[in-house]
C-alpha cells in the first residue's frame, strides 16, 4: 500500500507493526477512505458557492443540497463496489429505515458533507465525513475539508494525522482560559449544575470538524449538549482518540455506534484532565434519555 494508491498523508501508518491482518485490513480501509473523500471534495467544491438547489429535508432535519446528494451517491457507489459486504449508514440514505446495516459485521458511517448550512452560505468549514466500523467499533476515518485542504486521518492504534503529520490533543488540566468549541446555548448555565467552568468558546459549524481539531490541539475541548448522529460524529471521534484526546457522550459514557437510532447522548472532547473537569461541570449527566434533546447539526442550539 505505499504506491500511489496510498497518498502522503495515509502513509505514515504503515510500518513493520503493521503486518497483522486486522491492522491491514484497517489500513487497507483507511487508504479507501481518503480515496474517496478526496473524491468527494472534488464533487462537492464544483457546487461550492455556485448557487446549488436545495431542499427542506422536513421535520426539522434541516436542509439538503444537491452537492449532499451527488457527493452521497459517489460515496456509495465508490465505497460499496469496494467493498460489498460492508453495510451502510449515511444521513442522506435513508439512514433510520435501512436497519440492514445492523447485520453486518463491519459498516461504512458517512456523512456526505458535515456543515451544509456552512456550505449554502459558501463557507469553507464544512467536510466530508467517513468511517469504517467494525463490531460496532471505528477503526479507520477521514474527515476532509476540500476548501480548506485539511484531511485529518486515523486508524485504530496508529494514532492520527493532518495532511501526513502526527497530531496531538492538548494536556491542559484546569479550566480558566482552556479553549472549548460549542454553540453558544451550550454554556447556559442550566447545563451545569456542577459549575459552569471559565472556558473561552468558538465554534466552527462542521461537527466533525470540531472534534478533529480537539485532536490537532488547535481547541482545547469541544461539547455538544445536543445527541449527535453516528454521521456526524464517528470517525472524528477516532481521529480525536487516537491524538491522545478523551472521547464520550454528555454523560461521560462511551460512545456507541450502529445501533438502530444511531445516536448518542450528546459528545464532550478534551484531555483526560479536562475532559474530567467539564464532566464534573456536567454534573455527570444532564437528565432525561438519548432523544429527548435535539440532534446536532438541527439548528443552532446547544
Amino acid at each position: 500500500m505505499r504506491g500511489p494508491t496510498c497518498p502522503r498523508w495515509c502513509r505514515r501508518f504503515w510500518s513493520k507493526d503493521s503486518r497483522l491482518p486486522a491492522r491491514d485490513a484497517d489500513l487497507a480501509d483507511l487508504a479507501l477512505l481518503g480515496e474517496a473523500a478526496l473524491e468527494a471534495g472534488e464533487i462537492a467544491t464544483r457546487y461550492f458557492r455556485a448557487d446549488p438547489r436545495v431542499w427542506d429535508k422536513g421535520d426539522g432535519q434541516g436542509p439538503v443540497t444537491e452537492a449532499d446528494l451527488a457527493v452521497n451517491t459517489h460515496l456509495h457507489d465508490r465505497l460499496r463496489t469496494a467493498r460489498p459486504d460492508y453495510g451502510w449508514l449515511s444521513e442522506e440514505s435513508d439512514p433510520l429505515g435501512d436497519l440492514s446495516r445492523l447485520e453486518q459485521e463491519t459498516t461504512f458511517v458517512v456523512d456526505p458533507i458535515d456543515g451544509t448550512r456552512a456550505f449554502i452560505d459558501g463557507q469553507p468549514g464544512f467536510a466530508h465525513a467517513l468511517a469504517v466500523l467494525r463490531a460496532g467499533e471505528p477503526v479507520a476515518a477521514v474527515v476532509h475539508l476540500p476548501a480548506l485542504s485539511l484531511t485529518y486521518a486515523a486508524a485504530r492504534g496508529a494514532g492520527a494525522t493532518l495532511n501526513g503529520d502526527a497530531i496531538a490533543a492538548t494536556t491542559r488540566a484546569e479550566a480558566e482560559g482552556a479553549t472549548i468549541l460549542c454553540a453558544r446555548p451550550a454554556l447556559d448555565p442550566v447545563h451545569w449544575p456542577g459549575g459552569l467552568p471559565p472556558v473561552k468558546r468558538q465554534f466552527r459549524p462542521s461537527l466533525a470538524w470540531r472534534l478533529a481539531l480537539v485532536g490537532e490541539g488547535r481547541f482545547d475541548s469541544m461539547l455538544t449538549i445536543r445527541d449527535a448522529w453516528d454521521w456526524d460524529i464517528a470517525g472524528a471521534a477516532l481521529i480525536a482518540t487516537e491524538a491522545g484526546a478523551t472521547v464520550t457522550d454528555r454523560h461521560g459514557r462511551a460512545l456507541s455506534f450502529n445501533r438502530a437510532d444511531a445516536r448518542n447522548a450528546g459528545v464532550v472532547a478534551a484531555g483526560p484532565a479536562l475532559h474530567g473537569i467539564l464532566i464534573a461541570g456536567l454534573g455527570g449527566g444532564l437528565g432525561g434519555a438519548v432523544g429527548q434533546h435535539r440532534q446536532e447539526g438541527q439548528g443552532n442550539g446547544a
